[in-house]
């Protein structure tokens, strides 16, 4: 992960949270403009997340679901008034993006794909998030409905032409989405913590919940495919994973939904 050491937090901290931050080196560790992520250079690390009041609740809830089953790092604290916080230990090891993953891509595809396929046959009772897929679904036909696609991608949004095309074939199929398996919901390598080829945690599971299991398989070569910017390993990545498990035609709905991500 990125780190740029800030001579001080821009934001005022709640008084829970200041014991953490006292005499720490502080660095700015975000990616998203969606919200903002600090490293806390204190004991074994700390990452607090600040977001707009509200948005962040879900993901607190399902980091503590994931810790509690080894996947993730522990949550210290959550906080909402006029703005959402969630304080978290670091986990050990890097994410995916770091030089020594990258420059392995066929071992990185591979481990990516095994632990992807680990996580989806975990027992998920007790999930605070039971049905991510209609919320997946509703979402997407929000965003349909406002206007809510990036029309200059076409015609290469995922192999649509159109925003009509990708919302008449998500109408005509969401109903395949079948699968109840526990879901990161944002696969991607960033989200994917190694500690020397060895999984670590998953992070940044805000989106995760029980759901149709092609939503992280479609990330999890999306992600192959945007960081190290060549589609030669979607084959490998779902050989890996198992073609036991894949539908392919299940993974072109979900690319009609992400036309409205």
């Amino acid at each position: 992960m990125r780190k740029r050491l800030l001579q001080q937090l821009p934001v005022e901290l709640p008084q829970e949270l200041r014991q953490f931050v006292a005499r720490a080196k502080v660095y700015d560790s975000s990616c998203s403009p969606e919200a903002k992520v600090y490293f806390i250079d204190q004991g074994e690390g700390y990452y607090l997340k600040y977001a707009g009041r509200g948005m962040l609740g879900k993901e607190a809830g399902m980091a503590g679901y994931f810790h509690a089953r080894g996947l993730g790092p522990e949550v210290i604290c959550y906080l909402s008034d006029d703005h959402d916080w969630l304080l978290t230990m670091a986990a050990a090891g890097e994410d995916c993006l770091h030089e020594n993953y990258l420059s392995q891509p066929q071992r990185l595809c591979d481990t990516i794909a095994y632990a992807l396929r680990r996580l989806h046959e975990m027992d998920h009772s007790g999930c605070p998030v039971p049905d991510r897929t209609a919320e997946y679904l509703a979402a997407a036909e929000n965003n349909y409905h406002t206007g809510n696609d990036d029309r200059s991608l076409f015609p290469h949004s995922f192999g649509y032409r159109s925003a009509e095309e990708a919302h008449t074939v998500l109408m005509r199929y969401r109903d395949t989405l079948q699968d109840r398996v526990l879901l990161h919901g944002d696969y991607c390598l960033p989200n994917i913590l190694l500690d020397n080829w060895n999984f670590s945690a998953f992070i940044d599971v805000g989106r995760g919940g029980v759901g149709d299991r092609h939503i992280d398989i479609f990330w999890g070569a999306w992600t192959l495919w945007f960081n190290l910017k060549t589609n030669r390993y979607r084959e490998r990545f779902l050989d890996a994973y198992g073609r036991d498990e894949v539908e392919l035609e299940k993974l072109r709905v979900i690319a009609a939904a992400e036309v409205f991500g």
